[in-house]
């Protein structure tokens, strides 16, 4: 049944790739080898402009994983992210938008009983340009391209392995509208990952390029009734090329948002 389903998923990918603006959820990040994943976030998306076209999005979140051979999802801290990013819809139909993130991961050993061995530090800089295609009445196909540059230090601000990566993300979306009241919709989307680093050890040299990671993610999002806050509830699957957890099925997450939306006030 789940391999039937990640078809499903996978085929709704490659057909929005051959086409190639909906609501967004704050999606989780890659977070390593585990069983299970939590990814909570808040967010303040404000509208700068009259006609809507133009909005940012800051957020704060957190994420807590189990150790690979266990499924308690709280167990470990596993991210802090530190994130603002603007959208600008250009024209129908099109966006582009630009951010800086700031990330904290603790790093983990590989081995029982998985203690904490160290934290690193990313600073991450990224643009995307997405499509939608209206489908009907109620379905819109989002397709985006994402360009990243991550560079990483130690909990001191040193050198780390790895120096630095290109990243690029390819990733489409489905989402239906389920009822006007409090805005209900549903998302599934698939997203694939390539990228290739600099790295610092054993020697300075440069890895090779390839796909990384897949993310199919399903999620449900909603209005708060006489509030200005959206919820958005969802799962993803985060599928890691050479990973133990791909031989269980990947790492599965549980993701709970909550964006307080700030309409535009002229000055």
């Amino acid at each position: 049944m789940i391999l039937s389903i990640k078809k499903i998923f996978a085929g709704l990918f490659l057909f929005g790739c051959a086409g190639t603006v909906v609501k967004a959820q704050i999606s989780p990040p890659g977070l390593g080898d585990a069983h299970t994943a939590f990814w909570s976030a808040f967010g303040v998306k404000r509208q700068l402009d009259s006609l809507g076209k133009k909005h940012s999005m800051s957020y704060i979140a957190i994420g807590r994983k189990s150790s690979p051979d266990q499924d308690n999802l709280f167990s470990k801290q596993a991210i802090f992210v530190l994130n603002h990013e603007v959208y600008h819809s250009f024209a129908p139909h099109q966006q582009y938008s630009y951010a800086i993130s700031y990330r904290r991961q603790p790093q983990y050993e590989s081995e029982a009983p998985y203690h904490k061995e160290s934290t690193e530090q990313e600073f991450r800089v990224y643009g995307r340009y997405a499509y939608t295609f209206n489908l009907g009445k109620k379905w819109k196909l989002k397709n985006t391209i994402r360009q990243e540059f991550r560079k990483f230090f130690d909990a001191d601000f040193h050198k780390v392995e790895e120096d630095f990566q290109l990243r690029t993300r390819i990733k489409s979306q489905l989402t239906y509208n389920l009822s006007p009241k409090n805005n209900q919709k549903l998302a599934l989307s698939a997203e694939t990952l390539f990228s290739i680093s600099h790295m610092n050890e054993p020697e300075a040299d440069w890895g090779s390029f390839g796909y990384r990671e897949m993310r199919i993610t399903a999620y449900y999002m909603f209005n708060i009734p006489h509030s200005p806050f959206t919820v958005d509830i969802g799962y993803m699957d985060d599928l890691i090329r050479g990973s133990n957890s791909i031989h269980h099925g990947g790492v599965h997450y549980l993701a709970a948002d909550l964006v307080w939306n700030i309409p535009y006030k002229r000055n």
